[in-house]
């Protein structure tokens, strides 16, 4: 079955992913469990500027090291740098910084210690506008996430490509994850997009086809994203996956 896509290409029906994913589950009850939940938007609004400042910290830090290092350290990381609360961070001197290089509760990467600071400052910013952070990004509209992504990449620190893709996902914004394994789904089914898609026109693209499929099937991005990945690619265990509920498919190691 085929449907045209926002851009005029002949894609796949969602409906012929799911099967595929479905039966490389064991049918459709077991693909619905492994499911991630969505947080509502007005739940994610309540949600407090501290803690997606430590979530934006545990995505950058876990970028290209073991995620389980930096989880088994993150008691150490949240003392370290003050519960992460923004104003009380952008309180602190240089020195308190320098230190950071050097504590041993933390991993010690300079270029990551410092991107704290700067993301403490950005979602201090946008707080004073929007009341706060949770705000801002809960009132984001998901048919729009190219747009979010590009404003994290470009006022955030280190918050481009799949860093702030799975910062959205880890906080339970509705969102899609340009996983490997996702990309493929979407390149097989027809869309015609870089198998490391970077530009503007390929986001543009990618945003345009889950939003038909969102249109399609009534399911959240978050869902359509996670079956994508299950439909193709290594065919990872159901017990693996949901040890690592908001991953996609294609990231689990």
């Amino acid at each position: 079955m085929t449907s045209k896509a926002h851009t005029g290409i002949t894609m796949k029906h969602f409906a012929t992913i799911r099967a595929r994913a479905a039966k490389r589950k064991g049918g459709d009850a077991a693909l619905v469990a492994l499911l991630p939940k969505v947080k509502s938007a007005a739940a994610l609004a309540r949600m407090k500027d501290d803690r997606l400042l430590s979530d934006v910290t545990k995505r950058i830090f876990s970028a290209g090291f073991a995620w389980s290092v930096i989880e088994k350290k993150w008691p150490g990381f949240e003392a370290a740098f003050l519960g992460f609360e923004p104003k009380r961070l952008l309180a602190q001197p240089d020195e308190f910084w320098e230190h950071l290089a050097s504590d041993p509760r933390i991993v010690r990467n300079a270029q990551k210690i410092m991107a704290v600071r700067a993301n403490a400052q950005f979602i201090a910013e946008i707080a004073k506008k929007h009341g706060s952070f949770a705000k801002f990004v809960a009132a984001w509209p998901p048919t729009d996430q190219a747009g979010l992504l590009d404003l994290l990449a470009k006022r955030g620190a280190r918050l481009g490509g799949g860093t702030g893709q799975f910062f959205l996902r880890f906080i339970g914004k509705d969102c899609y994850v340009l996983s490997m394994d996702v990309i493929a789904c979407l390149r097989d089914a027809g869309l015609d997009v870089s198998a490391n898609p970077s530009s503007k026109k390929d986001l543009r693209k990618i945003q345009e086809q889950f939003n038909a499929w969102v249109d399609d099937t009534g399911l959240p991005l978050t869902h359509l994203s996670r079956i994508c990945a299950m439909s193709i690619g290594e065919n990872y265990d159901p017990a693996q996956l949901r040890g690592r509920s908001n991953m996609e498919e294609g990231d689990v190691s």
